[in-house]
């Protein structure tokens, strides 16, 4: 598809252009609504096809794809009066938000593909779930590093409750690295080298000839130091609380 709109311009919004327009020679034409003022000025500064509109409807209006990217607990301020003809496929990437809900809240027939991009795709290089299956959705995010269809938003969401963890593994890298400093590392060290060493962690990761059990295997000696730090901090105890914290988030999407 040639004309993307997307409404809501967040970290999402501003990733999904990067990716579209990016080292390209022919980039689709994205119009973004104008909420996000500064960061969709600055894309449409960067990008020649892309294109701040008036108002959320005439990013609908010009449209072939319509991305809808508002946080939860703005939707229905944000899609009020909105006109959505039977004619445009739109795709919504807010968790917690079913297909039908979405739906009642624009009063359309027309199709809605859920969708979990993350911000890698503006490198291309994420595989984005999308609910249900739709070949031109997963043509779309296929160009955007990969497309992982499933059938039902029970699964959807299963997949969208373990995005929830990507800030924890953050946090992790932020103790790591301040613990380091607390015992005398200089702070700009410490983080260059846990960057590093977790950067090599990630390209082990598209080694997909071993699981994940196999290459946490690989990676530990017997009574080495990582076995050490595993069995002593990540234990029994802490696997079931990290399971009860994803069983929560997940009965919150449902």
């Amino acid at each position: 598809m040639k004309r993307i709109g997307i409404i809501g311009v967040g970290e999402i919004g501003r990733a999904l252009v990067t990716g579209l327009c990016d080292g390209t020679d022919t980039p689709p034409e994205v119009f973004l609504s104008p909420r996000g003022a500064a960061t969709a000025a600055e894309l449409s500064a960067r990008h020649e096809g892309v294109r701040v509109c008036a108002d959320n409807q005439e990013v609908v209006d010009r449209s072939e794809l319509v991305i809808i990217a508002v946080r939860r607990g703005n939707l229905r301020e944000a899609l009020a009066g909105l006109r959505v003809g039977d004619d445009k496929l739109v795709v919504n990437v807010m968790a917690g938000v079913a297909i039908d809900e979405l739906r009642r809240t624009l009063a359309t027939d027309a199709p809605v593909v859920r969708a979990i991009p993350l911000p890698t795709v503006r490198e291309r290089r994420s595989v984005t779930v999308t609910c249900p299956s739709h070949p031109e959705v997963n043509a779309f995010f296929a160009y955007l590093g990969g497309a992982l269809p499933v059938e039902d938003e029970e699964t959807f969401n299963v997949f969208s409750a373990l995005t929830g963890t990507l800030t924890t593994h953050y946090a992790y890298l932020v103790t790591l690295a301040s613990w380091a400093a607390d015992h005398g590392i200089v702070a700009a060290d410490a983080d260059s080298y846990v960057r590093s060493l977790f950067q090599g962690v990630g390209r082990s990761l598209s080694d997909e000839s071993r699981s994940l059990q196999r290459l946490a295997a690989d990676h530990e000696t017997p009574k080495g130091n990582n076995e050490r730090i595993r069995t002593t901090w990540f234990g029994p105890d802490n696997s079931d609380a990290l399971r009860k914290a994803l069983d929560g988030l997940l009965a919150d999407l449902r």
